[in-house]
């Protein structure tokens, strides 16, 4: 009989980007190797904060849905269109107690092997430590996002009381789960200091058979409205408020005299509509926004590209690894990334050479660093950028590595 696994999580396919992206791809490949796969989840919203096609009119309520080996549970959520702290915190209660009792209907009827909790939002362990209590079952606790630390540094939450309320009962979750795991080194350390535990790295990857370097660069801009002789400078994913890109506005207004530098700004988020507005009014006839492009012709899109942005704020970059830089390096990129000393994206990209480290939140660096990718050779980056994609960040790679050192290890 194959293992049995349920995974609750707040995002899933067929989320284009992000972490339900990386779960339905998770479960999928797990799906494949013949385990049976239940999901408790909720209906896709991200980037867009708003229930996409053809969930649209079906997210007020519960949903079941069928595949070969996997089962999914949708569950009705509060989705804010503009997102604040306090507006998030009500949008993670609503689905903990919508997930809860879709829960309790699985916890006398179904014996789960495996509960694995993906988080964002952290207090989904406790889903995971009742059933883990109630049937036995091995809770497995994947941190993507250390959410309290970002809540705090990006002061969407100042209340010290409740940070240090959040604090606890994120603890008491790591110490009773039997395996924690996470996407980073920095993020490994920092949870591992606070749990007192050892932490399975189980990094984010990327589908190399679908992301690929391409050729013909010059038709490929053509195709999506560009001259062959625009330098095309990229920044793709979500805009929300710990990417700080206006600074990508301050740097184009910087080089507007060369109009050969195209800006194209592409994704959703709930502050895309105010960066637009500052764009207008700043005048900026070279910077360009695209919606969130569909799939099927997203490595053409990214192939297009000279020169990809990963912009993050300074306090969110030892915090989040952005998962925009795995495809960048598997369709051999050239990338552009602000990121101080001591974290760990500085450290992964600057230890392997894979794309142009600058300081985060340094309008000056920045601009230099830009220009180092426009007029540099950068060959040699972009090479190596893919060789690490292929060798280390390949989905059956680190699927494999998961299902050997974390559900085997963990029986």
């Amino acid at each position: 009989m194959s293992e049995r696994l349920l995974l609750i999580s707040g995002n899933y396919s067929p989320e284009p980007t992000g972490i339900g992206k990386y779960n339905g791809e998770m479960m999928q490949w797990l799906a494949d190797k013949g385990y049976d796969c239940t999901v408790i989840t909720t209906y896709p919203y991200y980037p867009y904060w708003k229930i996409q096609p053809p969930y649209a009119h079906a997210g007020r309520w519960y949903k079941k849905e069928k595949y070969p080996g996997l089962t999914i549970y949708r569950c009705p959520q509060y989705i804010p269109a503009v997102p604040s702290g306090m507006k998030r915190i009500l949008m993670d209660v609503t689905f903990f107690m919508a997930a809860f009792f879709r829960l309790l209907t699985l916890l006398f009827t179904t014996k789960f092997d495996v509960v694995m909790v993906v988080v964002p939002p952290f207090h989904l362990g406790f889903l995971g430590l009742l059933y883990k209590w109630i049937r036995g079952a091995r809770l497995l606790y994947h941190i993507q996002d250390m959410q309290i630390e970002a809540a705090r540094d990006l002061q969407m939450i100042r209340s010290r009381w409740l940070l240090n309320t959040l604090f606890r009962m994120e603890q008491f979750i790591l110490r009773k789960a039997d395996l924690v795991s996470s996407i980073s080194e920095g993020m490994m350390r920092k949870i591992a200091a606070k749990s007192g535990k050892e932490i399975f790295f189980f990094p984010n990857w990327v589908a190399v058979n679908h992301f690929f370097p391409m050729d013909g660069r010059q038709q490929l801009k053509a195709d999506f409205g560009f001259h062959a002789e625009d330098k095309v400078i990229l920044y793709a994913g979500a805009i929300g408020e710990k990417q700080g890109l206006e600074s990508i506005l301050e740097v184009a207004l910087a080089m507007q005299e060369n109009d050969r530098l195209k800006f194209l700004i592409c994704g959703a988020g709930p502050y895309k509509a105010s960066l637009e507005s500052k764009a207008q009014a700043m005048s900026l006839q070279n910077v360009i926004f695209y919606p969130t492009q569909p799939s099927s012709h997203f490595n053409r899109f990214l192939n297009m590209a000279d020169i990809h942005l990963v912009i993050q704020k300074a306090n969110a970059a030892d915090l989040v690894m952005p998962s925009k830089l795995t495809t960048i390096l598997a369709v051999e990129g050239l990338a552009l990334i602000t990121a101080n000393e001591g974290t760990s994206l500085y450290e992964l990209v600057n230890k392997h050479q894979l794309g142009i480290v600058v300081q985060a939140e340094n309008q000056q660096a920045l601009y230099e660093g830009l220009l180092q990718a426009i007029n540099e050779d950068s060959g040699h980056i972009t090479s190596r950028a893919g060789d690490y994609a292929r060798n280390f960040l390949a989905i059956d790679s680190i699927m494999t590595s998961f299902e050997q050192g974390a559900l085997k290890a963990s029986r």
